[in-house]
């Protein structure tokens, strides 16, 4: 591996270790207290049952700092006091915003108000991660600082341990939100087209390397959209809500295993490296098992299939972009734009990893709402690219090797057997339409002589030498073939004999005028032409065949370099 490579695999591997120590932290720093409002939990014993004017006055001394993983232990449901460490003017900032996990329920009660009853979500907007922006609107009058307000928060099931407060305007939040989920529905939609293009093109060529293509891109359309939140929100995907971050990971996980089907294919490592070929089936199946391990989940495993899930992608991908950066050097065009693609893909992937990790949210966004989605389309337009550079490869070698098999090598023109098969089609069309067909024997006079006297080379080259000429007067209809040593056979759609006459005496004219240099003193050969109709012998096929011989050794009895 070149050093730029090596680099790029020591970063990727650090990245993966930070991310995996980094995990035990996230829940705890979930609830980090934000400017805008002093953070306190209730450490009384009955949360479950208080209402507001209870916890309204209860003393100060049973509030304490936030201890966000001590109160999710004290059971389902738990109270937090927001204490305003400025004032709040509802003219610019009419709204609290709660990110949250999407299982956590939040209600707002406002210390003094008459009525008493909680300030639920106005409106509440996805957000990564299953997690959500709640927006609650705040009372018309001024908060000033000191003045509190009482959250109640309720777990109802599992989800994104996730627990912050902020201020700001309604119309801010529903623009972001806006422009988030329009960029994940265009990323989304852009993936699943392309996957159902590339599905369709599959059920006409029947090339797995396009249902690969499908699957892998229609699972990255499902983790984007899982993982960025709008998915949740969306007809039939919400049904994944339940799964909460199974519904990104298995996704995740499978694309996983399709990539490695992926790039055995399109490297070609079934013909040029059976062994590597075999890893990455193992590896395919250690990703499907990933993806059932995440049921782990469920029983407080998450961690450990996590730090396993990490250290399985990283060296996949690392291994798959060594695979194909090989396969490149071998003259395979469709690996590159495959390592290209995969290459920009892990960056973008690795640097949202890393903005997690250090907590930088507002980059952590960026590139989860704009830097993926963007990274994932260019990776499907530019394996796209690979696979169509993939199929247009295989049909050229395919139609070069139909070529080789219907054409004479030395000459170019149709073989034997080619010929007879173009004639007995040109027969039957001509019969099919009540036209007639002519054919032209064309023998060599004395060519032997050439092969004696000059050599084999020379009588190879001057047969090379005089299809050009028999080929400028034919049409794009007619065919020409080799029948055999100096003999050739031309077949003249749609012309009878007297049509067929004039085209013979050129074509007899223009191999007198054939010179070949090179072997001696220049070489000149006649030729004697044999004609057959079928308008006037009532023949076809073969037939005509056997009667344009005849007329081709009458030539040669009548002195050579003549049409019969």
């Amino acid at each position: 591996m070149d050093p730029v490579n090596g680099r790029f695999a020591n970063a990727v591997l650090i990245a993966v270790l930070l991310t995996v120590l980094a995990e035990p932290a996230r829940a705890e720093a979930a609830a980090a207290s934000p400017a805008d409002f002093e953070i306190l939990q209730w450490t009384g014993a009955d949360a479950a049952t208080a209402t507001a004017p209870i916890v309204r006055d209860l003393r100060d001394a049973q509030w304490a700092p936030l201890n966000y993983p001590a109160a999710r232990r004290q059971g389902r449901v738990f109270w937090l006091k927001l204490r305003a460490r400025r004032d709040l003017d509802p003219q610019s900032e009419a709204a609290l915003i709660v990110r949250k996990g999407r299982h956590l329920q939040v209600q707002v009660f406002v210390p003094g108000e008459a009525s008493e009853q909680p300030r639920t979500p106005a409106v509440a907007l996805a957000g990564v991660r299953a997690q959500q922006d709640a927006v609650i609107l705040l009372p018309a009058d001024r908060i000033d600082a000191g003045e509190s307000l009482h959250v109640r928060v309720e777990a109802r099931g599992r989800g994104s341990e996730t627990l912050r407060f902020s201020v700001g305007t309604v119309s801010q939040v529903l623009q972001r939100g806006a422009a988030h989920e329009r960029t994940i529905a265009l990323a989304f939609g852009a993936l699943t087209a392309v996957s159902l293009v590339a599905l369709l093109l599959w059920f006409v060529l029947s090339d797995r390397l396009l249902l690969l293509y499908a699957t892998l891109f229609s699972l990255q359309a499902l983790y984007i959209a899982y993982l960025a939140g709008p998915g949740f929100d969306w007809p039939v995907l919400s049904l994944a809500l339940p799964l909460t971050a199974n519904a990104w990971n298995v996704p995740i996980a499978l694309s996983g295993a399709v990539a490695c089907l992926f790039v055995r294919e399109i490297a070609d490592l079934k013909r040029f490296s059976p062994r590597v070929f075999a890893v990455f089936g193992g590896l395919a199946i250690a990703f499907v098992v990933l993806a059932a391990a995440n049921v782990a989940q469920l029983f407080n495993f998450g961690g450990a299939i996590a730090v396993l899930g990490n250290v399985l992608f990283i060296g996949a991908a690392i291994f798959s972009m060594v695979v194909a950066f090989m396969a490149w050097r071998r003259g395979n065009r469709a690996a590159g734009w495959f390592l290209v693609a995969w290459l920009l893909l892990e960056i973008v992937t690795i640097s949202t990893a890393l903005s997690l990790l250090i907590g930088d949210a507002e980059s952590a966004e960026s590139l989860v709402y704009y830097g993926l989605p963007v990274s994932m389309v260019a990776a499907a337009i530019l394996i796209a690219l690979g696979v169509g550079d993939r199929l247009r490869e295989q049909r050229l070698a395919l139609t070069d090797a139909e070529k080789r098999a219907q054409t004479d090598p030395l000459t170019g023109v149709l073989n034997r057997g080619s010929l007879l098969e173009r004639l007995d089609a040109a027969c039957a069309r001509a019969q099919a339409r009540g036209l007639p067909i002519s054919l032209l024997f064309i023998d060599l006079d004395h060519f032997k002589d050439i092969n004696d006297t000059y050599g084999h080379a020379a009588g190879d080259a001057f047969l090379a030498a005089v299809i050009g000429p028999i080929q400028a007067e034919l049409r794009q209809s007619d065919v020409i073939g080799r029948y055999g040593g100096e003999e050739f056979i031309v077949v003249l759609s749609s012309a009878d004999a007297t049509a067929a006459q004039p085209i013979a005496e050129r074509i007899r004219n223009r191999v007198a005028d054939v010179t070949v240099h090179g072997f001696g003193p220049p070489i000149h050969v006649t030729c004697s032409i044999g004609l057959a109709a079928s308008d006037t012998l009532g023949l076809w096929g073969e037939a005509l065949i056997a009667s344009a011989d005849a007329a081709v050794y009458a030539a040669k009895r009548a002195g050579r370099n003549r049409v019969q």
